[in-house]
């Protein structure tokens, strides 16, 4: 079903994760610091990195920030920080997901395997992966590949993550149609909406960085209902 990387310090949550994640069918990797799991994501072979924020050498946003200059891979947060700042950080910096401590472990696996499951259907922007045959969606600049999970802006590529690329693969996919936060958030995570307006919002906001020039040139903002790619 694919490999999972469990950085964390703590070897107790490593070996109650580890069971329930081998016991439905993923081969698992462990590092017990931030340094450790960037070595092993450069190792390969990793589908998908449950990352513990506080950790000793390299704390898990330093692990992030480094893990994203290289990969797209799938990367769910783990901390006891429950507040806002600290999720929204964490998503700033390239996570797709987050889990407060203490969590359930059947909720681990089971955000384990949707995260997983977007990014197959979209692929990384190392190798690719969505289904074959899917047409390039284009909206004035913008070139959405799904088969390579790419989009380029007048032809330079913007590096994205995978929930990024689903966003904009929504959006693109119907110019000048409206989307909700809740229906962006369904599309892009696939989990129960419960109010996620911050991290829709977050992700808005990097795409916009990413794209440049003005902040509503590609994304436009439709105040109170949500965001449509502009036509």
């Amino acid at each position: 079903m694919g490999y999972v990387l469990i950085a964390d310090d703590d070897a107790s949550i490593r070996d109650v994760v580890r069971l329930y994640l081998e016991d439905a069918g993923y081969e698992v990797r462990e590092a017990a610091d931030g340094r450790q799991a960037v070595g092993r994501v450069a190792d390969g072979g990793v589908d998908l990195i449950l990352l513990d924020i506080m950790m000793p050498v390299l704390d898990g946003y330093g692990a992030l920030r480094e893990i994203r200059r290289t990969s797209n891979v799938p990367v769910i947060l783990l901390s006891a920080k429950g507040q806002d700042p600290d999720k929204i950080l964490g998503l700033n910096l390239g996570a797709d997901d987050y889990l407060a401590k203490p969590f359930n472990p059947l909720e681990v696996v089971a955000r384990v395997g949707a995260a997983i499951r977007r990014y197959t259907r979209l692929g990384s922007s190392v190798a690719g992966g969505a289904a074959a045959g899917a047409p390039q969606l284009r909206v004035g600049e913008l070139t959405l590949s799904p088969d390579e999970a790419t989009l380029t802006l007048d032809g330079t590529p913007v590096p994205l993550t995978p929930v990024e690329l689903r966003i904009m693969e929504l959006l693109m996919a119907h110019p000048g149609r409206v989307y909700t936060k809740r229906q962006i958030f369904d599309y892009a995570w696939q989990q129960e909406f419960a109010g996620a307006d911050n991290s829709v919002m977050v992700s808005i906001s990097k795409l916009r960085a990413k794209l440049g020039g003005e902040p509503q040139r590609h994304i436009q903002t439709v105040r109170g209902i949500g965001y449509r790619i502009v036509p």
